[in-house]
């Protein structure tokens, strides 16, 4: 499935490498009933985690861990489920220094959701993620519900393509992405 063509530029990006294995998952949706997405499943099984039962339960944080495992970056299997733990992962980014790929932690009602950032545009962040409205894909997030930025552990330097990207205001502003 490609892209959205407002996201279409995406697919040329080489790095960084979270991003680049994220974007394989584009639309990857949660089965609605009592059914699950296999694929959803597989990912908490590949990832060890048993009581992850059903793709109901949300899975921003489960498709962040896929994600980062397949990167090949470390994460705390414990704690990876809960979106506001992805505050503790990687390197700490000061608020308004977000660029293309960094893990954002976003508050809600009743919890947090974590997505990667794609761009922004004056009030709203453009933000990839699973579990945005039940899929794997992109929103926009009012940047006042942002808890804090993280940056990948490049292990060999920053990729040269992270950088801040400005994008226009199209789009529906997400209020609740459970």
């Amino acid at each position: 499935m490609g892209l959205p063509s407002k996201y279409s530029w995406l697919s040329k990006e080489e790095a960084p490498k979270l991003l680049v294995e994220a974007l394989k998952w584009y639309g990857t949706k949660e089965v609605p009933g009592k059914e699950s997405n296999p694929v959803i499943m597989g990912w908490a099984k590949s990832l060890n985690i048993s009581w992850y039962t059903a793709d109901s339960v949300p899975f921003c944080g489960l498709g962040m861990g896929i994600w980062a495992k397949n990167a090949g970056y470390p994460f705390d299997k414990n704690k990876l489920l809960a979106a506001k733990s992805w505050l503790e992962w990687g390197i700490p980014v000061a608020t308004g220094k977000e660029m293309l790929g960094d893990v954002l932690v976003f508050g809600r009602i009743g919890g947090g959701h974590v997505g990667l950032y794609i761009g922004e545009d004056q009030s709203t962040f453009h933000v990839y993620g699973a579990n945005q409205s039940d899929d794997t894909g992109f929103t926009r997030i009012l940047k006042t519900r942002l808890l804090g930025a993280r940056r990948s552990p490049f292990k060999s330097g920053q990729p040269a393509n992270i950088r801040k990207v400005l994008l226009s205001e199209s789009g529906e502003i997400s209020k609740n992405e459970a």
